[in-house]
């Protein structure tokens, strides 16, 4: 007979094995109800772990998100500097954090983006991170009633950056140094992000 599961911090030892068994749970149940129908209880019920330590290895349902796609930069964090000074040269900001962020990683960043794309899957998780990461937070800092829409206008503008670079490497962009895509594109981002309803 087994002995009960103990609630609490995990043994060292068991530590390894609950944190992997949480994020196979959570890519299942990301990949099948989306962010928004997924809950850290049930992503913890499917990992037989109490949803307590769920948020001792990881924090938030966006945090656990960001860690099951297993990302070679974590948005979350390069968004928190992006949007710390508000509006003000939140186009710059952004554009050369996600641009010299992803640049070391192209092949990484492109292979997420044609799997996004070509896959089966109605909802990859790699596309809730431009829903359920990048646009929630932009929504938070943007002004105005039509934030949210304004929110996604930038999302795509940043998705599609990302594809014409990284995915088809259309010249000249996709050669570009930084501050000189920073220079063509963030005007365009601060005009949505500065202009409210």
């Amino acid at each position: 007979m087994s002995s009960p599961r103990r609630r609490g911090r995990p043994r060292a030892d068991e530590t390894v094995d609950r944190r992997a068994a949480i994020l196979q749970a959570a890519r299942r149940r990301f990949a099948v109800r989306g962010f928004a129908g997924t809950t850290v209880r049930a992503i913890a019920a499917d990992a037989g772990v109490d949803p307590s330590l769920v948020a001792h290895y990881f924090g938030t349902k966006q945090q656990l998100l960001v860690a099951s796609l297993e990302l070679p930069v974590n948005p979350l964090e390069k968004l928190a500097g992006v949007v710390h000074d508000g509006v003000p040269g939140l186009g710059e900001r952004l554009v050369r954090t996600f641009v010299s962020s992803w640049d070391p990683h192209r092949e990484v960043i492109a292979t997420l983006i044609r799997g996004a794309m070509a896959g089966d899957d109605a909802h990859p998780p790699i596309l809730l991170v431009p829903r359920d990461v990048l646009i929630a937070t932009l929504s938070e800092v943007i002004d105005g009633t039509d934030r949210e829409v304004r929110a996604e206008l930038i999302a795509s503008q940043v998705v599609g950056l990302a594809t014409l670079r990284y995915v088809v490497a259309v010249e000249p962009l996709a050669s570009a140094p930084v501050d000189e895509v920073v220079r063509w594109y963030a005007p365009a981002i601060q005009s949505v992000a500065d202009n409210p309803a």
